[in-house]
């Protein structure tokens, strides 16, 4: 089980890449955008600095739902390795079987 203080940081900065997430994408194109003047792109990219750091939606971590592991997380399910196994095995996971061969 991970730390409390992690998996509450981890809240946190989903909420504030919420929060930003429209300025943030909308900073990001003018920043790309080669038709606008160099001082429109330079305004953009001095503009996404100021945001908070934690709005950045690439700082966030995958955890599992269940246990709070950071590495290890499949997708698809959003949970950690060992629980997708554990829940698997027990046949709690639809559609997801033990592979024989």
């Amino acid at each position: 089980m991970a730390k409390k203080s992690l998996i509450e940081r981890e809240r946190k900065r989903e909420k504030l890449a919420a929060k930003y997430a429209a300025k943030y994408t909308e900073l990001k194109a003018i920043a790309a955008d080669a038709k606008r003047s160099t001082e429109e792109r330079d305004a953009a990219r001095l503009a996404l600095q100021k945001l908070p750091r934690n709005a950045n939606p690439t700082r966030q971590r995958n955890r599992c739902e269940m246990t709070g592991r950071p590495r290890g997380t499949f997708r698809q399910f959003g949970l950690g390795r060992a629980k997708v196994r554990e829940l698997a095995f027990a046949g709690d996971i639809p559609g997801v079987i033990k592979a024989s061969w």
